[in-house]
């Protein structure tokens, strides 16, 4: 009988991860860092897998920010099971998982934030005020206590990952962000920790999301260039489905997340809708034809 893989190690001092860290950083080792709230899924798992398999060592944090929640979000009630979350990572030989208490990130007194600007402003900025703020501080923590090589993001949360691309970029944070695939359920809907608060009924009805970005590619892949037409027929696809709520829906550049005049190079799909009392997002990088 095959013996069970070991639980990584679990740190929760700021301290102790450093201590723990600096030796294989003194050995010219390559750290990969994946920064998680926990709930893991496979999207999480496999930024991990992408991360053990290209770096000799392996810190995954576990840490629901409360600071990127809003007053009427879902910080209180969103999932936590660190013992589940140890057991899924354990086939991954993660080297360390830093999963603090509130206090050891932000301390009594606590009162410094990092704020980008520009890319922040639309899209989850203008539906989730402050959010980035609690993103951008808490990310700027955790590598300035693991000091990673590397930093693994999903693609899902593609804004987020732009925005903490300009965080590095702005204040030279000698770390090198890598964005992996979207993982999608067999069905097509994105992973999220969310997805859990959907009831069946609701679980089906979200599968408009990914609809509609497979809408928008079609469109754009038959040659469709005019973006307000593309986004028309998005929303079309919204008014069938009275359960869901859109948020908003956009095409916008890769880089600078501002809406396109004219579809001529790559563009990213943007969505957030809200099923039942759940908001999930989704996105999907569309290539015109050539």
């Amino acid at each position: 009988m095959a013996s069970r893989p070991d639980l990584p190690p679990v740190v929760r001092h700021v301290e102790e991860v450093r201590r723990q860290l600096e030796p294989l950083r003194a050995q010219g080792e390559r750290i990969g860092f994946v920064p998680t709230m926990g709930a893991l899924h496979p999207g999480h798992l496999s930024l991990v897998d992408v991360c053990s398999r290209e770096c000799d060592a392996t810190v995954v944090s576990i840490f629901v920010n409360p600071t990127q929640f809003g007053p009427n979000e879902d910080y209180e009630k969103y999932p936590r099971n660190l013992q589940k979350d140890l057991e899924l990572l354990a086939p991954y030989g993660v080297d360390l998982v830093f999963a603090p208490e509130v206090e050891e990130i932000y301390p009594p007194g606590f009162g410094t934030y990092v704020e980008a600007q520009g890319v922040t402003e639309h899209w989850e900025g203008r539906s989730r005020p402050g959010h980035f703020r609690g993103v951008a501080t808490v990310v700027t923590k955790l590598f300035l206590i693991v000091q990673p090589h590397v930093a693994y993001f999903g693609h899902k949360d593609y804004q987020q990952s732009v925005v903490i691309r300009q965080v590095v970029r702005d204040l030279n944070i000698p770390v090198e962000i890598r964005v992996c695939p979207t993982v999608r359920e067999e069905d097509g809907l994105a992973w999220s920790s969310r997805n859990a608060y959907l009831s069946p009924e609701e679980r089906q009805q979200a599968l408009v999301l990914w609809q509609s970005l497979q809408l928008a590619q079609q469109l754009i892949h038959s040659g469709q260039q005019d973006p307000r037409t593309v986004l028309a027929q998005m929303k079309h696809l919204y008014d069938q489905h009275p359960a869901v709520r859109l948020d908003y829906v956009g095409l916008v550049d890769p880089d600078t997340l501002l809406p396109v005049e004219r579809i001529t190079g790559p563009v990213v799909a943007l969505v957030a809708a809200w099923v039942g009392q759940t908001r999930l997002i989704d996105n999907l990088r569309i290539e015109p034809p050539h």
